[in-house]
C-alpha cells in the first residue's frame, strides 16, 4: 500500500472527528482580544510601530502556548481515533510496515498544523481589518511579510510535533500523554533565554517570534537567528523522535496480535 493511499485514509478519518474545530478555536480566542484591546497598541510610549505591535501581540499567545497545545491535543486525538474500537489492531494486521503507518499519521499531524497556519493568517487579516475600522488606523501588514513570518513559526513547530508524537507512542494513556505534552510547553519562555534553548523544541516557535520582535524593536530582543547550532540540533531531534516513534508505534497492540 502506497504512502499516499495511507495518508488519504488518514485524512478521511478526520471527517468524523472534531479536530478541525479544535484548530479553529485557539485562533478565535487569540484574535478577538487583540481587536478589543487594539487601542493599547497605539500608546505613544511603545517603541514599535502599532501595526507590528498588533501582529506580534496577536501571535505571542499562539507561538508560546496555542500552537504547542493544539499539537498535543491533535496528537492524542489521532492516537485515540485508532484505539477506539480497536482500530489500531486492524491497521497493524494490514500487510503494511508499522513505520509507514506511523509516518502517515505524523504526516496528518503536520498537515493539521498547516491548516491552523492558514486559519491564523486569515484570522489576522480579519482582526487587523476590524481593528483598523475600530481605531481609524491601518493595522494591516503586507502578505509578503505576514505569510513568511507565520509559516516560519509553524515550520519551527515540526520538531516539537515529532517529539509530541513520540511521547504519544511511548505513553498509551491519553491523560498522561497530554499532561506531559502540555507541561512541557510552560518552560519554553525560560529556555529561549538560556544558552541551550536549541535543545528544547517546544521553544522554537516562540524564539522565532521574538526574533521578529527584535527586528522591529531592537531594544527588546536580538534580530539575528542563531542557525548554528540550532539547525543541526533541530534536524537530529526530529530524526531521533521520528525513529523512536516508528519503532514503538503500536508496540502494545502488536503484543495482542
Amino acid at each position: 500500500m502506497k504512502f499516499s493511499a495511507l495518508a488519504a485514509v488518514e485524512l478521511k478519518k478526520l471527517r468524523r472527528s472534531k479536530i478541525l474545530l479544535i484548530l479553529a478555536a485557539p485562533v478565535i480566542f487569540m484574535w478577538v482580544p487583540s481587536v478589543l484591546n487594539s487601542a493599547s497598541v497605539l500608546a505613544p510610549s511603545v517603541s514599535i510601530a502599532p501595526e507590528n505591535n498588533f501582529f506580534i501581540q496577536g501571535f505571542m499567545g499562539m507561538s508560546w502556548f496555542m500552537i504547542p497545545a493544539t499539537l498535543v491535543i491533535c496528537t492524542v486525538l489521532l492516537q485515540q481515533t485508532e484505539r477506539t474500537g480497536h482500530g489500531i489492531l486492524k491497521m497493524l494486521s494490514l500487510p503494511v510496515s508499522t513505520a509507514k503507518l506511523c509516518l502517515a499519521k505524523m504526516f496528518t499531524l503536520i498537515l493539521l498544523a498547516l491548516v491552523q497556519m492558514i486559519l491564523s493568517v486569515a484570522a489576522y487579516y480579519l482582526s487587523a481589518q476590524a481593528a483598523s475600522q475600530l481605531q481609524d488606523y491601518r493595522f494591516l501588514l503586507s502578505p509578503a511579510y505576514v505569510i513568511p513570518a507565520v509559516a516560519s513559526l509553524y515550520a519551527a513547530a515540526v520538531p516539537m510535533a515529532a517529539v509530541f508524537w513520540m511521547i504519544s507512542t511511548l505513553i498509551t494513556s491519553p491523560v498522561f500523554s497530554a499532561g506531559i505534552g502540555l507541561a512541557s510547553v510552560v518552560p519554553s519562555v525560560l529556555f529561549i533565554n538560556t544558552k541551550v534553548w536549541f535543545l528544547y523544541p517546544m521553544s522554537y516557535p516562540f524564539y522565532l517570534l521574538m526574533i521578529q520582535y527584535g527586528r522591529v524593536s531592537p531594544d527588546v530582543y536580538g534580530s539575528q537567528i542563531d542557525w548554528l547550532p540550532w539547525l543541526p540540533a533541530a534536524v537530529l531531534i526530529t530524526a531521533a523522535a521520528v525513529a523512536v516513534s516508528c519503532l514503538r508505534f503500536g508496540a502494545a497492540e502488536r503484543k495482542k496480535l
